[in-house]
């Protein structure tokens, strides 16, 4: 899966670079042909997508690529978070159904064999079952922080994008500006305002690519990685919940998310 997304995301690549230079190869032999008497239209494109200037347009692009690959990690990172990859209760149910009819070893296989986040930390705090109630707890609780590391760590890519691009747009705007101010000085006050808006274009266009791709990518990342928080916080509980008979004197809380009514559980520390 990891190599699948490896491979798309380097076609994205590609072929933005490719979108680029064919652009900029067709805008530069549009402009070579044009009649000067002619008035010019300026579209979409050419307001927001070049700009004559080849380190302006270069900048732009990286920065439309940059909004593709955000948006591309914000669909495959909010499919990740969804609840039923977090804390499925379907496993849930299963594995509360083998712990009551005593079935502990099953429990444990199941546990190792679910990816979810919620399997992994049975599966850790299971493991432990043998060495007694504190060793589950101690287990459950280093599980679940490298899990939920794991699942947070790629969320940092969306973080660095959203910080990154406005530094490039700003980057752009710098630039942009001191050409604008160049070809005043070369003029010597007296440019041509064609020449003097092609400079402030350059700048204007790469400020607004940056925060296209920031306002998302920041946004993107704030709200999923909450949504992780509160899911891999609902999952600890549950886990919880399943340990909890192990403990000497322990009962399974009556607020269960199973909303099943739960066989007693013995009371001694079963050997998984």
């Amino acid at each position: 899966m990891r190599a699948r997304s490896q491979r798309l995301l380097l076609t994205a690549v590609l072929a933005t670079m490719s979108v680029m230079l064919l652009t900029a190869n067709v805008m530069a032999q549009d402009a070579a042909t044009a009649a000067p008497a002619t008035p010019k239209t300026t579209s979409w494109f050419s307001q927001f997508l070049y700009t004559s200037d080849p380190i302006g347009l270069v900048n732009i692009w990286v920065l439309v690529l940059f909004s593709v690959v955000a948006m591309g990690l914000t669909i495959k990172f909010a499919l990740m978070a969804r609840k039923i990859n977090i804390t499925p209760q379907e496993s849930f149910n299963q594995i509360d159904t083998m712990l009551n009819e005593k079935r502990y070893r099953e429990a444990i296989d199941f546990a190792n064999a679910d990816p979810s986040f919620l399997g992994k930390v049975v599966s850790g705090a299971m493991a432990e079952a043998s060495n007694g109630y504190s060793a589950m707890e101690r287990a459950l609780e280093e599980t679940a922080d490298a899990e939920i590391t794991r699942l947070l760590r790629p969320l940092e890519y969306l973080n660095i994008l959203g910080n990154i691009s406005p530094m490039l747009g700003l980057f752009g705007t710098v630039y942009g500006m001191i050409l604008a101010f160049q070809q005043l000085v070369s003029s010597g006050g007296k440019p041509d305002p064609a020449a003097l808006a092609a400079g402030i274009s350059t700048a204007l266009v790469t400020t607004f690519w940056g925060l296209i791709v920031a306002i998302p990518a920041l946004a993107a990342y704030a709200l999923i990685r909450n949504k992780i928080d509160e899911s891999t916080s609902e999952g600890i509980l549950m886990v919880e919940d399943l340990i909890r008979p192990f403990k000497p004197g322990g009962k399974k809380s009556s607020s269960s998310s199973s909303k099943q009514q739960a066989t007693p559980k013995p009371q001694a520390t079963p050997q998984a």
